[in-house]
């Protein structure tokens, strides 16, 4: 028996019973699960994030007028968010990930800090600035991969006589919505730094680990992936095999150590594609932010034609089937959410 012919009244009467008892429970609060459920529950993913593409050659002068107006000391960090057009006012780029391209100009010290947030920096603009991971140095170029694992003290630096930009990839969104936040201030300075990152390199980047080391965290203790060397394993991968028909020649930074992901938040990759490449469609769960390395092509999501060049950056957002084409050899360096939703049970892709 329906609900209307159980209480004996016209469809109106029924309304109006429904919305009296809904205001009535949500003094308690409490809300009727069938008002939404087809809107929690969808067939497939709903995300409001968009497809978009940020064009360097549109930020870089934003980026520079920036360092006009406000010192990296004074601001802490100068970064400009790139923040995704369907969730504007979020602070995001994408519904888990966070990106921002940071600035630091010559003579110029970004303080000490950590926070629970595990971070990533990806270069692409100038040589010579440096970051500091608990009292270690690397000296960044262009290409290269830097971690910031969570929790650790960090500061930034510039002795170069040249600007320096990268992009900023942290899972802020994540963390928020487990409300797991913390971060303190360093005392620390830039100049204290107690070793350089070649001693981090040698320790863990061939393929070998100091006797008796025990990890205290599931984020790699290689925090320094130079570019060279990744670029070079690519290359190599072209000259034995034939390129995937989605994403070409594409390698996934791990931890040297387990094997496991980079940063246990945060799926880190790096591909090649070849002039002339005509990707196959390809989606997956994980919505996912490319910067262009090397190259030039398109992303076609759709109806849309993303054209990308040399630094530029791009998002592919959830399952919305995407395919990537090129007119010259073409580098990508990407990252999402991959490990959590695999660590969830939850990540699928289709091609």
């Amino acid at each position: 028996m329906n609900a209307m012919l159980a209480t004996g009244g016209s469809p109106d009467d029924l309304a109006q019973q429904r919305r009296a008892f809904y205001d009535r429970i949500g003094q308690a609060h409490c809300t009727p699960l069938w008002e939404v459920l087809h809107s929690l529950v969808t067939k497939e993913p709903n995300t409001p994030c968009l497809p978009n593409l940020w064009r360097w050659d549109q930020v870089w002068p934003w980026l520079q007028e920036s360092g006009t107006l406000i010192s990296a000391m004074e601001a802490e960090r100068r970064v400009l968010v790139l923040e995704n057009p369907g969730l504007r006012g979020r602070t995001r780029i994408t519904h888990s990930m966070y990106a921002g391209l940071q600035l630091i100009l010559p003579g110029e010290l970004a303080p000490s800090h950590r926070h629970s947030q595990s971070a990533l920096r990806f270069i692409m603009h100038g040589a010579g600035a440096y970051t500091t991971v608990d009292g270690e140095r690397v000296t960044m170029q262009v290409g290269d991969f830097v971690i910031t694992p969570s929790w650790t003290f960090h500061e930034h630096g510039n002795e170069s006589s040249e600007p320096m930009v990268w992009l900023d990839g942290l899972d802020l969104p994540v963390v928020e919505l487990l409300d797991a936040q913390f971060r303190e201030d360093g005392s620390r300075t830039a100049t204290e730094a107690d070793r350089g990152a070649n001693a981090n390199l040698a320790r863990f980047g061939n393929t070998m680990k100091p006797v008796g080391f025990r990890s205290r965290s599931r984020t790699s203790p290689l925090f320094w992936y130079p570019y060279e060397r990744t670029r070079e394993a690519l290359q190599t991968l072209r000259r034995s095999e034939d390129p995937h028909a989605c994403w070409g020649h594409k390698l996934q930074y791990t931890n040297p150590v387990t094997g496991d992901w980079a940063i246990p938040t945060i799926g880190t990759f790096m591909q090649l594609l070849p002039a002339d490449f005509r990707g196959t469609s390809y989606r997956s769960t994980d919505s996912t932010v490319y910067v262009v390395v090397e190259g030039e092509g398109r992303c076609v999501i759709g109806e849309q034609v993303l054209a990308f060049g040399p630094k530029d950056v791009f998002v592919c957002p959830s399952w919305m089937p995407y395919r990537l084409e090129t007119s010259s050899d073409t580098v990508l360096f990407s990252y999402s959410d991959r490990p959590v939703q695999e660590a969830l049970d939850l990540w699928r892709e289709q091609y």
